[in-house]
């Protein structure tokens, strides 16, 4: 029995310590900052690895259903809970921000799912890099129609959300972003097990392997395709969300075919159709951004030459297609992934 909820035990317990620490000051803001970045980016990769890596397709538009749950929830959360002067009073009493923060982040991955179903329809007849053009289509569709709407502050950006976070501090003087991140991003990667243990997980790796012949076996290639696609863009709603309440201002201009590019290296980087691969390559890359911020745009240069070093000396990536139990038995006995 202990062995059976050993995973769950840690994961309260990493936590407790998290909070702890950034409640009691032990850790500064900056250290926290990248902790929240490395949950954003661990949603964002495993996401996009359920459609490039487990399904075989070649996404590259990931930032632009991020940039959709990001807006959703920031005007959503700001509408209801924050004095502002695009939307006015707000609608609702600001102390009941903490209970409906959660629903706001979901709406934006709801949203985002819902653009994800936009792009899922003609990747019906499409694979490659026709399906790459469509998706980098709708990410430059998705900034440019933002970056038009002047109502929300067009290309300027959009702020307010930083009175949320002070609105749940208020009602529980605790460190909620880390918390919420924290949460998210544990109930992202057990989504995606969930998914990829299904029916529907199962078809998703048949389409991988040979789609022609998964419909000659009687799988609904089209039905999987939509529900991938729209789970792989909500939870990257879900991110865009998370990551406009952390820097409390959001602008269409962090959305563009570069944050794509990072999430693409990530998933690359861990190795495709790996959830583990996913998770590590997420934390490495948000310390190797930070260790490289000073030398400022040639970290761009940097970057990519790793990259091409990595295709070069280990194609797969990290991980492979392999999880950590794989190479690591032992860890079986704490956890089943079927």
């Amino acid at each position: 029995m202990l062995r059976r909820y050993s995973v769950h035990m840690f994961l309260a317990l990493l936590g407790f310590v998290l909070v702890y620490l950034a409640y009691n000051e032990l850790v500064n803001l900056y250290i926290l900052s990248i902790l929240m970045f490395m949950g954003v980016n661990i949603i964002l990769s495993a996401s996009l690895n359920l459609v490039n890596g487990y399904m075989g397709e070649f996404s590259c538009g990931h930032a632009g259903f991020m940039c959709v749950g990001a807006y959703v929830s920031s005007m959503l959360g700001v509408l209801l809970f924050a004095k502002d002067k695009v939307f006015g009073l707000p609608l609702l009493s600001p102390e009941f921000a903490l209970y409906a923060f959660p629903v706001l982040i979901f709406a934006g991955g709801v949203a985002a799912a819902f653009a994800g179903l936009l792009v899922a329809i003609p990747s019906y007849k499409t694979r490659g890099d026709y399906l790459a053009i469509i998706t980098i289509a709708a990410n430059y569709i998705i900034i440019s129609g933002i970056e038009n709407i002047s109502y929300i502050g067009g290309s300027r950006g959009f702020m307010g959300m930083k009175r949320l976070i002070r609105s749940m501090e208020d009602v529980v003087d605790l460190p909620w972003m880390l918390i919420w991140v924290f949460l998210f991003t544990i109930f992202s990667i057990w989504i995606l097990r969930r998914y990829l243990s299904s029916t529907f997980g199962k078809g998703v790796s048949a389409i991988c392997q040979d789609e022609v012949a998964a419909e000659i076996m009687s799988v609904n290639t089209n039905k999987i395709k939509t529900i991938t696609f729209m789970l792989s863009s909500g939870l990257a709603g879900i991110a865009g969300g998370l990551f406009a309440y952390i820097l409390g201002y959001v602008n269409p201009g962090s959305f563009n075919i570069l944050k794509s590019t990072e999430v693409l290296v990530m998933v690359y980087l861990g190795g495709m159709g790996s959830l583990s691969g996913s998770v590590l390559s997420a934390i490495f890359f948000t310390v190797l951004l930070e260790v490289l911020r000073p030398l400022q745009i040639i970290k761009w240069v940097v970057i990519p030459l790793l990259l091409i070093i990595l295709m070069q000396f280990r194609p797969e990536g990290i991980m492979g297609n392999r999880e950590l139990g794989d190479i690591f038995p032992w860890l079986k006995r704490f956890y089943r992934f079927k």
